[in-house]
């Protein structure tokens, strides 16, 4: 089994907005599968099935800030290592429209991954594995300019955003899929634009 979390705010609020990202990707990829949503491990699940791969799809409802309790908990009930993981978000760095798998490095400021990666020391602590050893995809958000980033990354895509964000979550939700059959280096080199060496 792959755990892949989306990171995102729950409630009708934030449905739209550009921190939840990595809901919308799952939320994409449960309707593609024609899967339902339900209650577990603080958050939403539900399992899809990537031909020999079953995923289970989280959307954690702890608010972004303590995204890492409910991925925590699902990796400990499963047995997962954090080799199966993969961490779905929004990232102010990249050009709206824009991807970008990753097979580990820093949270790059993202609270969500900081949270994360704080309850994965806790799985790793003794293991050859660091907290950071776990595959992200970045959804691109474009960058706040001049407004506060707590009120840009709280409020729904413009217009001319959501148009080209809506072709990146489809891709994205392409690249979880790949990601879970054939590894993060694999989907590195098929979804990535202009190479990357994959850690930040």
């Amino acid at each position: 089994m792959k755990l892949v979390a989306g990171l995102g705010n729950p409630g009708a609020e934030y449905a739209r907005t550009r921190h939840n990202a990595g809901f919308m990707v799952l939320d994409l990829l449960a309707q593609n599968a024609g899967e339902r949503w339900k209650s577990g491990f603080d958050g939403l699940c539900c399992s899809i099935g990537a031909g020999p791969e079953k995923i289970l799809l989280l959307k954690p409802a702890t608010y972004m800030n303590r995204s890492g309790q409910s991925v925590g908990a699902a990796l400990r009930f499963h047995g997962l290592s954090i080799a199966d993981l993969l961490v779905v978000v929004d990232d102010i760095h990249l050009p709206c429209g824009t991807i970008r798998l990753r097979a580990g490095g820093s949270s790059g400021g993202h609270k969500g991954l900081a949270d994360v990666q704080r309850h994965i020391g806790t799985l790793v602590a003794g293991t050859a594995q660091a907290a950071t050893d776990y595959a992200r995809l970045r959804v691109g958000v474009d960058a706040p300019g001049g407004i506060p980033l707590e009120d840009y990354v709280l409020s729904a895509f413009s217009p001319v955003q959501w148009a080209v964000v809506q072709v990146a979550l489809n891709k994205a939700a392409d690249a979880v899929q790949y990601w879970s059959l054939h590894g993060v280096v694999k989907a590195m080199n098929r979804f990535n634009v202009g190479g990357d060496e994959g850690l930040e």
